[in-house]
Protein backbone atom coordinates (compact mmCIF):
# COMPACT_ATOMS: atom_id res chain seq x y z
CA UNK A 1 0.00 0.00 0.00
CA UNK A 2 2.58 2.21 0.80
CA UNK A 3 5.00 1.93 -2.43
CA UNK A 4 2.87 3.36 -5.58
CA UNK A 5 2.36 6.52 -2.62
CA UNK A 6 6.48 7.17 -1.92
CA UNK A 7 6.97 5.87 -5.40
CA UNK A 8 4.79 9.19 -6.68
CA UNK A 9 6.29 11.17 -4.10
CA UNK A 10 9.47 10.34 -4.91
CA UNK A 11 8.53 11.30 -8.30
CA UNK A 12 7.51 14.73 -7.62
CA UNK A 13 9.87 15.72 -5.82
CA UNK A 14 12.87 14.42 -8.34
CA UNK A 15 11.00 16.81 -11.07
CA UNK A 16 11.11 19.81 -8.79
CA UNK A 17 14.37 19.00 -7.77
CA UNK A 18 15.48 19.01 -11.67
CA UNK A 19 12.69 21.72 -12.73
CA UNK A 20 14.57 24.83 -13.97
CA UNK A 21 15.93 27.46 -11.24
CA UNK A 22 12.82 29.99 -10.66
CA UNK A 23 10.01 27.58 -11.55
CA UNK A 24 9.40 26.50 -8.80
CA UNK A 25 6.15 28.71 -8.22
CA UNK A 26 3.32 26.36 -9.20
CA UNK A 27 6.44 23.72 -9.21
CA UNK A 28 4.34 20.75 -8.01
CA UNK A 29 1.55 21.58 -10.03
CA UNK A 30 4.09 21.02 -12.66
CA UNK A 31 5.96 17.95 -11.51
CA UNK A 32 2.35 16.64 -10.99
CA UNK A 33 1.29 17.24 -14.65
CA UNK A 34 4.26 15.67 -15.90
CA UNK A 35 4.01 12.37 -13.62
CA UNK A 36 0.45 12.42 -15.09
CA UNK A 37 2.30 12.76 -18.64
CA UNK A 38 4.48 10.06 -18.22
CA UNK A 39 2.18 7.79 -17.01
CA UNK A 40 -0.06 8.10 -20.20
CA UNK A 41 3.19 7.89 -22.32
CA UNK A 42 3.76 4.37 -20.10
CA UNK A 43 0.87 2.63 -19.73
CA UNK A 44 0.48 -0.59 -17.39
CA UNK A 45 4.23 0.97 -15.86
CA UNK A 46 5.14 1.87 -12.93
CA UNK A 47 8.13 4.77 -12.02
CA UNK A 48 11.21 4.00 -10.02
CA UNK A 49 12.96 7.07 -8.08
CA UNK A 50 16.20 7.64 -6.95
CA UNK A 51 18.98 10.18 -6.19
CA UNK A 52 20.15 9.93 -9.58
CA UNK A 53 18.03 7.66 -11.58
CA UNK A 54 14.66 7.54 -13.24
CA UNK A 55 13.70 3.88 -13.71
CA UNK A 56 10.44 2.09 -15.59
CA UNK A 57 9.78 -1.50 -15.99
CA UNK A 58 6.64 -3.58 -16.54
CA UNK A 59 4.62 -4.48 -13.45
CA UNK A 60 4.51 -8.46 -12.98
CA UNK A 61 1.42 -10.06 -12.37
CA UNK A 62 2.14 -11.90 -9.61
CA UNK A 63 4.93 -10.91 -6.69
CA UNK A 64 8.00 -12.25 -7.08
CA UNK A 65 9.78 -11.63 -3.91
CA UNK A 66 13.53 -12.89 -5.55
CA UNK A 67 13.26 -10.33 -7.46
CA UNK A 68 12.35 -7.41 -4.25
CA UNK A 69 12.72 -9.27 -0.96
CA UNK A 70 17.11 -9.78 -1.41
CA UNK A 71 17.81 -6.42 -2.35
CA UNK A 72 15.43 -5.21 0.53
CA UNK A 73 17.20 -6.98 3.29
CA UNK A 74 20.94 -5.86 1.90
CA UNK A 75 19.92 -2.41 2.51
CA UNK A 76 18.68 -2.95 5.95
CA UNK A 77 21.72 -4.96 6.60
CA UNK A 78 23.94 -2.32 4.77
CA UNK A 79 22.18 0.73 6.57
CA UNK A 80 22.97 -1.11 9.80
CA UNK A 81 19.39 -1.03 10.47
CA UNK A 82 19.11 -3.89 12.97
CA UNK A 83 22.51 -3.06 14.82
CA UNK A 84 22.35 -1.24 18.37
CA UNK A 85 24.94 0.51 20.21
CA UNK A 86 24.75 1.43 23.81
CA UNK A 87 22.50 4.57 24.37
CA UNK A 88 21.80 5.58 27.74
CA UNK A 89 18.87 7.57 26.53
CA UNK A 90 16.54 4.68 25.92
CA UNK A 91 16.04 1.58 27.41
CA UNK A 92 17.45 -1.36 26.79
CA UNK A 93 15.64 -4.31 25.43
CA UNK A 94 18.12 -7.39 24.25
CA UNK A 95 17.06 -11.29 23.57
CA UNK A 96 19.54 -13.63 22.38
CA UNK A 97 18.48 -16.42 19.23
CA UNK A 98 18.30 -19.68 20.46
CA UNK A 99 20.97 -20.85 18.37
CA UNK A 100 19.86 -23.85 15.78
CA UNK A 101 21.98 -26.73 15.95
CA UNK A 102 24.04 -26.84 12.56
CA UNK A 103 23.20 -30.61 12.27
CA UNK A 104 21.30 -29.64 9.29
CA UNK A 105 18.84 -27.01 7.47
CA UNK A 106 16.68 -25.32 9.31
CA UNK A 107 12.49 -26.54 9.93
CA UNK A 108 9.10 -24.94 9.87
CA UNK A 109 9.51 -24.91 13.42
CA UNK A 110 12.67 -22.46 13.17
CA UNK A 111 10.75 -20.37 10.75
CA UNK A 112 7.63 -19.88 13.46
CA UNK A 113 10.17 -19.70 16.09
CA UNK A 114 11.80 -17.16 14.57
CA UNK A 115 8.83 -15.15 13.18
CA UNK A 116 7.67 -14.69 17.18
CA UNK A 117 10.65 -13.38 18.23
CA UNK A 118 11.02 -10.95 15.05
CA UNK A 119 7.61 -9.55 15.89
CA UNK A 120 8.61 -9.04 19.54
CA UNK A 121 11.78 -6.95 18.69
CA UNK A 122 10.30 -4.95 16.05
CA UNK A 123 7.54 -4.18 18.39
CA UNK A 124 10.01 -3.41 20.96
CA UNK A 125 12.11 -0.97 18.41
CA UNK A 126 8.83 0.95 17.42
CA UNK A 127 8.12 1.46 21.34
CA UNK A 128 11.34 3.27 21.59
CA UNK A 129 13.96 0.18 23.08
CA UNK A 130 17.45 0.20 22.38
CA UNK A 131 16.69 -3.15 20.66
CA UNK A 132 19.16 -5.75 20.31
CA UNK A 133 18.72 -9.25 19.07
CA UNK A 134 21.66 -11.46 19.11
CA UNK A 135 22.27 -14.37 15.99
CA UNK A 136 24.17 -17.31 16.42
CA UNK A 137 24.28 -21.14 16.12
CA UNK A 138 25.39 -24.53 17.96
CA UNK A 139 28.11 -26.72 17.70
CA UNK A 140 25.94 -29.59 18.52
CA UNK A 141 28.54 -31.74 19.98
CA UNK A 142 27.26 -34.97 19.75
CA UNK A 143 25.08 -34.62 16.87
CA UNK A 144 27.45 -33.02 14.85
CA UNK A 145 29.47 -35.71 15.10
CA UNK A 146 27.48 -38.02 14.78
CA UNK A 147 26.58 -36.24 11.19
CA UNK A 148 30.04 -36.05 10.32
CA UNK A 149 30.60 -39.16 11.08
CA UNK A 150 28.45 -40.88 8.68
CA UNK A 151 28.98 -38.71 5.79
CA UNK A 152 32.38 -39.74 6.46
CA UNK A 153 31.32 -43.23 6.09
CA UNK A 154 29.20 -42.53 3.37
CA UNK A 155 32.84 -41.36 1.57
CA UNK A 156 34.72 -44.90 2.74
CA UNK A 157 36.54 -43.22 5.50
CA UNK A 158 36.73 -44.22 8.49
CA UNK A 159 37.20 -41.57 11.84
CA UNK A 160 39.58 -43.51 13.27
CA UNK A 161 41.61 -43.34 10.32
CA UNK A 162 42.05 -39.35 10.22
CA UNK A 163 42.58 -39.03 13.88
CA UNK A 164 42.00 -36.29 16.00
CA UNK A 165 43.22 -33.30 14.14
CA UNK A 166 42.25 -34.48 10.73
CA UNK A 167 38.38 -35.22 12.22
CA UNK A 168 38.37 -31.23 13.45
CA UNK A 169 38.79 -30.12 10.50
CA UNK A 170 36.06 -31.95 8.58
CA UNK A 171 33.95 -31.03 11.43
CA UNK A 172 34.75 -27.30 10.77
CA UNK A 173 34.18 -27.87 7.18
CA UNK A 174 30.74 -28.88 8.30
CA UNK A 175 30.28 -26.21 10.24
CA UNK A 176 30.79 -23.88 7.42
CA UNK A 177 29.07 -25.26 5.34
CA UNK A 178 25.76 -25.62 7.43
CA UNK A 179 26.66 -22.77 9.48
CA UNK A 180 26.17 -20.35 6.13
CA UNK A 181 22.96 -22.42 5.43
CA UNK A 182 21.42 -21.56 8.16
CA UNK A 183 22.15 -18.23 7.80
CA UNK A 184 21.03 -17.83 4.69
CA UNK A 185 17.78 -19.32 5.43
CA UNK A 186 17.00 -17.01 8.06
CA UNK A 187 18.03 -13.50 6.30
CA UNK A 188 15.54 -15.00 3.82
CA UNK A 189 12.84 -14.88 6.32
CA UNK A 190 13.74 -11.35 7.13
CA UNK A 191 14.75 -11.45 10.76
CA UNK A 192 15.59 -8.24 12.27
CA UNK A 193 18.76 -9.51 14.35
CA UNK A 194 22.25 -7.93 14.50
CA UNK A 195 24.72 -9.97 11.97
CA UNK A 196 27.45 -7.59 13.36
CA UNK A 197 27.44 -9.84 16.54
CA UNK A 198 26.99 -13.21 14.98
CA UNK A 199 28.06 -15.78 16.84
CA UNK A 200 28.98 -19.42 16.75
CA UNK A 201 28.88 -21.59 20.81
CA UNK A 202 32.74 -22.92 19.94
CA UNK A 203 33.85 -19.15 18.91
CA UNK A 204 37.00 -18.18 20.99
CA UNK A 205 35.31 -15.64 22.61
CA UNK A 206 32.40 -17.87 24.36
CA UNK A 207 34.96 -20.76 25.20
CA UNK A 208 36.45 -17.92 27.14
CA UNK A 209 33.22 -17.28 28.34
CA UNK A 210 32.04 -20.64 29.53
CA UNK A 211 35.91 -21.12 30.79
CA UNK A 212 35.51 -18.04 33.16
CA UNK A 213 32.30 -19.21 34.27
CA UNK A 214 33.55 -22.48 35.10
CA UNK A 215 36.20 -21.37 36.75
CA UNK A 216 34.63 -19.01 39.17
CA UNK A 217 31.70 -21.50 40.11
CA UNK A 218 34.38 -24.13 41.25
CA UNK A 219 36.16 -21.48 43.24
CA UNK A 220 33.38 -20.46 44.91
CA UNK A 221 32.04 -23.99 45.27
CA UNK A 222 29.29 -23.96 43.56
CA UNK A 223 30.89 -26.77 41.03
CA UNK A 224 32.04 -30.04 42.39
CA UNK A 225 32.97 -33.43 41.10
CA UNK A 226 31.23 -36.94 42.28
CA UNK A 227 30.19 -40.24 41.24
CA UNK A 228 26.95 -40.95 40.40
CA UNK A 229 24.70 -42.88 37.86
CA UNK A 230 24.68 -41.35 34.37
CA UNK A 231 22.76 -42.51 30.91
CA UNK A 232 26.14 -43.71 28.93
CA UNK A 233 25.98 -44.69 25.31
CA UNK A 234 29.18 -47.45 24.75
CA UNK A 235 29.14 -46.35 20.79
CA UNK A 236 29.51 -42.56 20.76
CA UNK A 237 31.72 -43.03 24.68
CA UNK A 238 29.45 -39.83 25.84
CA UNK A 239 27.10 -39.76 28.61
CA UNK A 240 23.68 -38.26 28.20
CA UNK A 241 20.70 -36.05 29.21
CA UNK A 242 18.00 -37.89 30.38
CA UNK A 243 16.49 -35.80 27.34
CA UNK A 244 18.68 -37.75 24.77
CA UNK A 245 17.03 -41.04 25.91
CA UNK A 246 14.00 -41.82 24.16
CA UNK A 247 12.39 -44.83 25.70
CA UNK A 248 11.59 -48.02 23.52
CA UNK A 249 9.32 -51.51 23.89
CA UNK A 250 11.28 -53.78 23.09
CA UNK A 251 10.91 -57.85 23.58
CA UNK A 252 13.28 -59.17 26.81
CA UNK A 253 12.56 -61.42 29.21
CA UNK A 254 12.54 -62.05 32.81
CA UNK A 255 15.57 -64.44 34.19
CA UNK A 256 14.77 -65.71 37.78
CA UNK A 257 17.15 -66.90 39.59
CA UNK A 258 17.93 -68.08 43.03
CA UNK A 259 20.26 -66.93 45.71
CA UNK A 260 21.24 -69.10 48.31
CA UNK A 261 20.56 -67.68 51.87
CA UNK A 262 23.83 -68.56 53.92
CA UNK A 263 24.01 -71.05 56.86
CA UNK A 264 20.69 -72.30 55.82
CA UNK A 265 18.72 -74.62 52.88
CA UNK A 266 16.75 -71.54 51.70
CA UNK A 267 17.40 -69.43 48.75
CA UNK A 268 15.73 -66.36 47.73
CA UNK A 269 14.26 -65.85 43.98
CA UNK A 270 15.05 -62.89 41.83
CA UNK A 271 13.67 -61.62 38.64
CA UNK A 272 15.84 -59.39 36.48
CA UNK A 273 16.05 -58.33 32.95
CA UNK A 274 19.79 -57.85 32.70
CA UNK A 275 21.29 -61.01 34.11
CA UNK A 276 24.79 -59.77 33.03
CA UNK A 277 24.63 -57.25 35.77
CA UNK A 278 24.36 -59.85 39.06
CA UNK A 279 28.28 -59.86 38.85
CA UNK A 280 28.19 -56.47 40.03
CA UNK A 281 25.53 -57.14 42.57
CA UNK A 282 26.39 -55.92 46.23
CA UNK A 283 22.73 -56.45 47.92
CA UNK A 284 19.30 -57.78 48.07
CA UNK A 285 16.48 -55.83 49.35
CA UNK A 286 12.74 -56.89 50.00
CA UNK A 287 9.84 -54.46 51.66
CA UNK A 288 10.53 -54.08 55.70
CA UNK A 289 6.36 -55.29 55.93
CA UNK A 290 6.86 -58.32 54.21
CA UNK A 291 6.11 -60.86 56.36
CA UNK A 292 7.56 -63.51 54.20
CA UNK A 293 11.22 -61.86 54.63
CA UNK A 294 10.83 -60.57 58.08
CA UNK A 295 13.01 -63.51 59.73
CA UNK A 296 15.89 -63.02 57.15
CA UNK A 297 16.73 -59.53 56.84
CA UNK A 298 20.15 -58.74 58.20
CA UNK A 299 21.48 -62.26 56.97
CA UNK A 300 23.60 -62.72 53.96
CA UNK A 301 23.24 -64.06 50.75
CA UNK A 302 25.38 -65.93 48.63
CA UNK A 303 25.83 -64.27 44.88
CA UNK A 304 25.65 -67.04 41.83
CA UNK A 305 28.48 -67.66 40.00
CA UNK A 306 30.65 -65.12 42.02
CA UNK A 307 30.14 -66.99 45.75
CA UNK A 308 30.78 -63.51 47.08
CA UNK A 309 28.10 -62.78 50.35
CA UNK A 310 25.68 -60.38 50.12
CA UNK A 311 23.47 -58.56 52.72
CA UNK A 312 19.77 -58.78 52.66
CA UNK A 313 18.25 -55.57 53.44
CA UNK A 314 14.89 -54.31 53.95
CA UNK A 315 13.99 -50.70 51.56
CA UNK A 316 10.80 -49.44 51.03
CA UNK A 317 11.50 -49.28 47.26
CA UNK A 318 10.75 -52.81 46.91
CA UNK A 319 7.25 -53.62 45.81
CA UNK A 320 6.14 -56.28 47.89
CA UNK A 321 3.47 -57.05 45.18
CA UNK A 322 5.78 -57.73 42.37
CA UNK A 323 6.85 -60.58 41.41
CA UNK A 324 8.54 -62.31 44.05
CA UNK A 325 9.23 -59.32 46.30
CA UNK A 326 13.02 -59.55 46.43
CA UNK A 327 15.15 -57.48 43.81
CA UNK A 328 18.85 -57.49 43.55
CA UNK A 329 20.84 -54.51 44.74
CA UNK A 330 23.45 -53.34 41.96
CA UNK A 331 24.25 -49.75 43.00
CA UNK A 332 26.99 -49.11 40.41
CA UNK A 333 24.34 -50.30 37.28
CA UNK A 334 21.02 -48.89 38.11
CA UNK A 335 20.10 -45.64 39.41
CA UNK A 336 17.21 -46.80 41.57
CA UNK A 337 19.71 -49.46 42.90
CA UNK A 338 21.91 -46.40 43.32
CA UNK A 339 19.94 -44.92 45.60
CA UNK A 340 19.37 -47.81 47.72
CA UNK A 341 22.43 -48.09 47.94
CA UNK A 342 23.37 -44.75 49.34
CA UNK A 343 20.79 -45.38 52.11
CA UNK A 344 22.23 -48.40 52.81
CA UNK A 345 26.03 -47.87 52.70
CA UNK A 346 26.37 -50.55 49.84
CA UNK A 347 29.70 -50.87 47.67
CA UNK A 348 29.70 -49.76 43.98
CA UNK A 349 30.68 -52.13 41.70
CA UNK A 350 31.20 -51.00 37.74
CA UNK A 351 31.67 -53.90 35.42
CA UNK A 352 31.57 -52.77 32.64
CA UNK A 353 34.21 -50.77 30.70
CA UNK A 354 33.33 -47.63 28.24
CA UNK A 355 32.75 -49.88 25.48
CA UNK A 356 30.07 -51.73 27.16
CA UNK A 357 32.46 -55.12 27.47
CA UNK A 358 33.29 -56.61 30.60
CA UNK A 359 35.97 -55.23 32.82
CA UNK A 360 38.15 -57.20 35.12
CA UNK A 361 35.90 -57.68 37.84
CA UNK A 362 33.79 -59.58 35.89
CA UNK A 363 36.13 -62.68 36.18
CA UNK A 364 36.17 -65.55 33.83
CA UNK A 365 33.68 -63.14 31.54
CA UNK A 366 35.91 -59.98 31.31
CA UNK A 367 36.46 -58.80 27.54
CA UNK A 368 33.29 -60.19 26.43
CA UNK A 369 30.80 -58.18 25.33
CA UNK A 370 27.32 -56.99 27.78
CA UNK A 371 25.21 -59.25 25.62
CA UNK A 372 27.61 -62.30 24.62
CA UNK A 373 28.58 -61.84 28.68
CA UNK A 374 24.72 -62.28 28.70
CA UNK A 375 23.96 -65.54 26.98
CA UNK A 376 27.02 -66.99 28.87
CA UNK A 377 26.23 -66.15 32.33
CA UNK A 378 22.73 -67.83 31.73
CA UNK A 379 23.95 -71.03 30.38
CA UNK A 380 26.32 -71.24 33.21
CA UNK A 381 23.38 -70.27 35.76
CA UNK A 382 21.68 -73.05 33.87
CA UNK A 383 23.69 -75.70 34.48
CA UNK A 384 24.67 -74.71 37.69
CA UNK A 385 21.29 -74.82 38.90
CA UNK A 386 21.10 -71.64 39.70
CA UNK A 387 18.47 -70.69 36.71
CA UNK A 388 14.42 -71.27 37.40
CA UNK A 389 12.79 -70.43 34.49
CA UNK A 390 12.65 -67.86 31.41
CA UNK A 391 9.62 -65.43 31.20
CA UNK A 392 8.63 -63.42 28.63
CA UNK A 393 8.97 -59.72 28.87
CA UNK A 394 8.01 -56.50 27.02
CA UNK A 395 9.82 -53.60 28.58
CA UNK A 396 11.01 -50.08 28.12
CA UNK A 397 14.13 -50.16 26.99
CA UNK A 398 16.59 -46.11 26.90
CA UNK A 399 17.72 -46.04 23.82
CA UNK A 400 20.60 -43.05 22.24
CA UNK A 401 18.46 -40.53 20.39
CA UNK A 402 20.83 -40.08 17.88
CA UNK A 403 22.48 -43.26 17.14
CA UNK A 404 20.05 -45.87 18.07
CA UNK A 405 22.45 -47.65 20.57
CA UNK A 406 20.88 -48.72 24.27
CA UNK A 407 21.88 -46.42 27.13
CA UNK A 408 23.99 -48.60 29.56
CA UNK A 409 23.21 -46.97 33.19
CA UNK A 410 27.08 -46.23 34.70
CA UNK A 411 28.43 -45.09 37.37
CA UNK A 412 31.15 -42.81 36.78
CA UNK A 413 32.83 -39.36 37.66
CA UNK A 414 30.87 -36.06 36.84
CA UNK A 415 30.56 -32.34 37.36
CA UNK A 416 27.97 -31.04 39.24
CA UNK A 417 26.35 -27.84 40.42
CA UNK A 418 25.22 -27.28 44.01
CA UNK A 419 21.86 -25.71 43.21
CA UNK A 420 20.31 -24.77 47.09
CA UNK A 421 21.80 -21.40 47.03
CA UNK A 422 22.20 -20.65 43.34
CA UNK A 423 18.80 -21.40 42.67
CA UNK A 424 17.22 -19.78 45.59
CA UNK A 425 16.50 -16.02 44.28
CA UNK A 426 14.54 -17.83 41.23
CA UNK A 427 12.52 -19.75 44.13
CA UNK A 428 12.13 -16.68 46.77
CA UNK A 429 10.62 -14.78 43.78
CA UNK A 430 8.32 -17.43 42.51
CA UNK A 431 7.26 -18.03 45.83
CA UNK A 432 6.43 -14.28 46.40
CA UNK A 433 4.86 -13.85 43.19
CA UNK A 434 1.07 -15.07 42.53
CA UNK A 435 -1.25 -16.92 39.67
CA UNK A 436 0.50 -19.64 37.40
CA UNK A 437 3.97 -18.52 37.59
CA UNK A 438 3.85 -19.65 41.42
CA UNK A 439 2.00 -22.73 40.46
CA UNK A 440 5.23 -23.67 38.19
CA UNK A 441 7.29 -23.68 41.44
CA UNK A 442 4.35 -25.48 44.07
CA UNK A 443 2.77 -27.70 41.75
CA UNK A 444 3.15 -30.22 39.21
CA UNK A 445 2.62 -28.88 35.66
CA UNK A 446 1.13 -31.54 33.38
CA UNK A 447 2.35 -30.94 29.58
CA UNK A 448 1.20 -34.26 28.51
CA UNK A 449 1.76 -38.08 29.33
CA UNK A 450 4.57 -37.13 31.79
CA UNK A 451 5.66 -34.19 33.70
CA UNK A 452 8.82 -32.34 32.74
CA UNK A 453 11.66 -34.87 32.89
CA UNK A 454 13.78 -32.30 35.17
CA UNK A 455 12.11 -29.86 37.57
CA UNK A 456 11.55 -28.89 41.09
CA UNK A 457 9.99 -31.00 42.99
CA UNK A 458 7.97 -29.65 45.89
CA UNK A 459 8.24 -32.14 49.30
CA UNK A 460 6.40 -31.07 52.48
CA UNK A 461 8.37 -31.37 55.69
CA UNK A 462 6.43 -29.95 58.55
CA UNK A 463 4.15 -27.04 57.54
CA UNK A 464 7.08 -25.57 55.42
CA UNK A 465 7.62 -26.73 51.70
CA UNK A 466 11.28 -27.62 50.63
CA UNK A 467 12.61 -27.51 47.11
CA UNK A 468 15.17 -29.94 45.71
CA UNK A 469 16.09 -30.92 41.98
CA UNK A 470 14.53 -34.40 41.38
CA UNK A 471 13.89 -36.55 37.63
CA UNK A 472 11.09 -38.36 36.91
CA UNK A 473 12.57 -41.40 37.70
CA UNK A 474 13.36 -40.03 40.89
CA UNK A 475 9.61 -39.22 41.56
CA UNK A 476 8.46 -42.79 40.73
CA UNK A 477 10.98 -43.50 43.14
CA UNK A 478 9.10 -41.68 45.76
CA UNK A 479 5.83 -43.53 44.32
CA UNK A 480 7.48 -46.70 44.91
CA UNK A 481 8.91 -46.41 48.67
CA UNK A 482 5.31 -44.78 49.38
CA UNK A 483 4.40 -48.87 48.97
CA UNK A 484 1.75 -47.72 46.45
CA UNK A 485 3.25 -48.18 42.97
CA UNK A 486 0.47 -51.04 41.95
CA UNK A 487 -2.54 -49.18 43.71
CA UNK A 488 -3.77 -46.20 41.77
CA UNK A 489 -6.31 -45.18 44.92
CA UNK A 490 -2.94 -44.77 47.16
CA UNK A 491 -0.77 -43.36 44.57
CA UNK A 492 -3.29 -40.75 44.43
CA UNK A 493 -3.68 -40.07 48.28
CA UNK A 494 0.11 -40.28 48.49
CA UNK A 495 0.79 -37.42 45.84
CA UNK A 496 -2.18 -35.50 47.36
CA UNK A 497 -0.27 -35.61 51.09
CA UNK A 498 2.93 -34.45 49.04
CA UNK A 499 1.52 -31.53 46.79
CA UNK A 500 -1.02 -30.43 44.58
CA UNK A 501 -1.06 -30.65 40.73
CA UNK A 502 -1.75 -27.01 38.51
CA UNK A 503 -4.45 -28.63 35.64
CA UNK A 504 -3.27 -27.31 31.86
CA UNK A 505 -6.18 -26.98 29.84
CA UNK A 506 -5.83 -30.28 27.20
CA UNK A 507 -2.61 -31.26 28.78
CA UNK A 508 -4.31 -35.02 28.37
CA UNK A 509 -6.62 -34.99 25.81
CA UNK A 510 -7.68 -38.90 25.99
CA UNK A 511 -8.92 -38.25 29.23
CA UNK A 512 -11.95 -36.85 28.15
CA UNK A 513 -12.13 -34.27 31.09
CA UNK A 514 -9.52 -31.59 30.77
CA UNK A 515 -12.00 -28.53 29.50
CA UNK A 516 -13.73 -28.11 32.56
CA UNK A 517 -10.48 -28.49 34.33
CA UNK A 518 -8.58 -25.58 33.41
CA UNK A 519 -6.68 -24.28 36.12
CA UNK A 520 -8.15 -26.31 38.98
CA UNK A 521 -6.47 -27.42 41.37
CA UNK A 522 -8.40 -29.52 43.70
CA UNK A 523 -7.14 -33.31 43.88
CA UNK A 524 -10.08 -34.75 41.62
CA UNK A 525 -8.93 -33.00 38.21
CA UNK A 526 -5.18 -35.01 38.08
CA UNK A 527 -5.88 -38.57 39.54
CA UNK A 528 -6.07 -39.59 35.90
CA UNK A 529 -2.84 -37.88 35.17
CA UNK A 530 -0.64 -40.00 37.79
CA UNK A 531 -2.38 -42.79 36.96
CA UNK A 532 -1.81 -41.51 32.81
CA UNK A 533 1.91 -40.83 33.63
CA UNK A 534 2.85 -43.95 36.36
CA UNK A 535 0.83 -46.65 36.21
Amino acid sequence: LWAPFSFHRNAVSYEMRNAPYGSHCGGVEAAAEATRSRRRILPNRILFYDEEVIMSRQLDKTYNPKEIEPKLYEKWCENKYFHAEVDRSKKPFTTVMPPPNITGKLHMGHALDNTLQDILIRYKRMEGYNALWIPGTDHAAISTEVKVTNQLKEEGIDKKELGREGFLERTWQWKEEYAGTIENQLKKLGISCDWDRERFTMDEGCSKAVEEVFISLYEKGYIYKGSRIINWCPKCKTSLSDAEVEHEDQDGHFWHIKYPIAGTDRFLEIATTRPETLLGDTAIAVHPDDERYKDIVGKMAILPLVNREIPIVADYYVDKEFGTGAVKITPAHDPNDFEVGKRHNLPEINIMNDDATINEKGGKYAGMDRYEARKAIVADLDEQGYLVKVVPHMHAVGTHDRCGTTVEPLIKQQWFVKMDELAKPAINALKESCGLYRSVLTRFICTGSRISRTGVFPVRSGGDIGFRLTTVMSAVNLLWQERCRKNARIVDAHISRRTRIHWIHGSLPHCGRSPHLAGRTRQKTWIISIRQMYL
